[in-house]
Parts: C-alpha cells; sequence; structure tokens
C-alpha cells in the first residue's frame, strides 16, 4: 500500500496491476476505454467508407463525417487524456525510431508498455493520413468542390496510402506479439497489458 501511494502522490501513476486467475503473469492498465474505443470504431469505419465508395455514396459520407469527429476528439485526447493516450508518452526522435526498427529486426528491441518509437510513429502517420483522407472528402461533398477531380485524386491517393499504412501497422503488431510473446490485439480490446519485472507502473519519461 505504501509503495502505490508513493506512486500516486508522483502524478499520474498507471493504476496497480492485478493478479490474473490461475498464476498467470501480473497485468496493468494501459489502454483506456476512449483509446479502445476510438481504434474500433476508425476500424469499422474506415472498412465502411472503403466499401461504400463507389456503390453508397451517402453512408460513404456519413462514414467519413463519423471518421473526422473522432480524429478531432482523439487529438483533443492525445493533449488532455491518460498517460499513454497522450502525443508526448509516443512521439520519439526519427534517430529513436530507426534505433527501434533496427533492433526489432533483430527480435532484440526494448518492450514498452504504451506505443514503443515505430508504433508511435505510426499513429501519427495513420491519424495524419485519415485526416487528409476525411478533410479532402468532406471538401468534395460540398457544391464548391463537387467537381474538382485535382481533389479527387488525392483523396484517391490518401485513401490508398492508408491502406499501405494498415497493412504495415498489422505486420508492426504481429512482430511485435511475437517478439515479445503478447497478444497486442487483446490489449487493445481489454487494455490491460502483461507488466514485466522492469515495468514500474510508472509513466515512461523521454525525450520526444
Amino acid at each position: 500500500m505504501t509503495d502505490v501511494t508513493e506512486r500516486l502522490r508522483a502524478g499520474g501513476a498507471t493504476p496497480p496491476a492485478r493478479a490474473t486467475p490461475a498464476g498467470a503473469a501480473e497485468t496493468v492498465r494501459v489502454w483506456d476505454p476512449f483509446v479502445r474505443v476510438f481504434h474500433w470504431s476508425l476500424v469499422i469505419l474506415f472498412a465502411v467508407a472503403w466499401a461504400t465508395g463507389d456503390e453508397l455514396q451517402l453512408l460513404h459520407e456519413w462514414a467519413g463525417y463519423a471518421i473526422a469527429v473522432l480524429l478531432a476528439a482523439r487529438v483533443v485526447w492525445g493533449i488532455i487524456g491518460t498517460t499513454h493516450a497522450r502525443f508526448g508518452d509516443f512521439i520519439y526522435r526519427p534517430s529513436a525510431v530507426a534505433s527501434h526498427l533496427a533492433d526489432s529486426l533483430r527480435f532484440r528491441a526494448r518492450r514498452y508498455l504504451g506505443h514503443n518509437p515505430a508504433g508511435g510513429a505510426m499513429v501519427v502517420a495513420l491519424l495524419l493520413t485519415l485526416a487528409l483522407t476525411a478533410a479532402t472528402g468532406i471538401l468534395m461533398s460540398g457544391e464548391a468542390y463537387r467537381d474538382a477531380h485535382w481533389l479527387e485524386d488525392i483523396h484517391e491517393m490518401a485513401a490508398n496510402l492508408m491502406l499501405l499504412l494498415i497493412g504495415l501497422h498489422v505486420a508492426g503488431v504481429i512482430l511485435a506479439s511475437f517478439e515479445h510473446r503478447e497478444n497486442l490485439v487483446k490489449a487493445m480490446l481489454t487494455g490491460r497489458k502483461r507488466r514485466q519485472p522492469d515495468d514500474s507502473g510508472i509513466p515512461s519519461t523521454h525525450d520526444p
């Protein structure tokens, strides 16, 4: 109890770990409900938008509006949200991202409770590309840019880039899950990850 109190006094401490049944490793809460709902809602909405672009235009547009609202909420949450949801927790220098990628390919990358440097860079890339996709789509839904073919080209390019990034993101999740023997998809569903001996439960600091 004393240890927990000291962590809370330090400010922003991650909630204490919870022992799982049958002697399994302890877990610690990492992803808050907003982050998890945001993540899976985007998966569904982007799939809907992609599938309806050529035939169900109204549904396609409403999916785009919903994505734009979610992105705006995520930006706010990235500033005032919980520890691992904040941009400051997972935006690293390019050199740190490159170093982590190199270590990952050699299966010796450090494990992070939140997003690792490469994962954080991917989150930023996905958010920016999705924002571009949504913004160009919304502009085309108005009268002023309805026939702007150049804007349509940018919209389609951004959507295709999203597919590429999603593929790389899934590959990165699979690689990290295999490397650290941890189901990251399950973690994004439950919000909890395994705590290792070197995980203090106190938010890590780094030079972004």
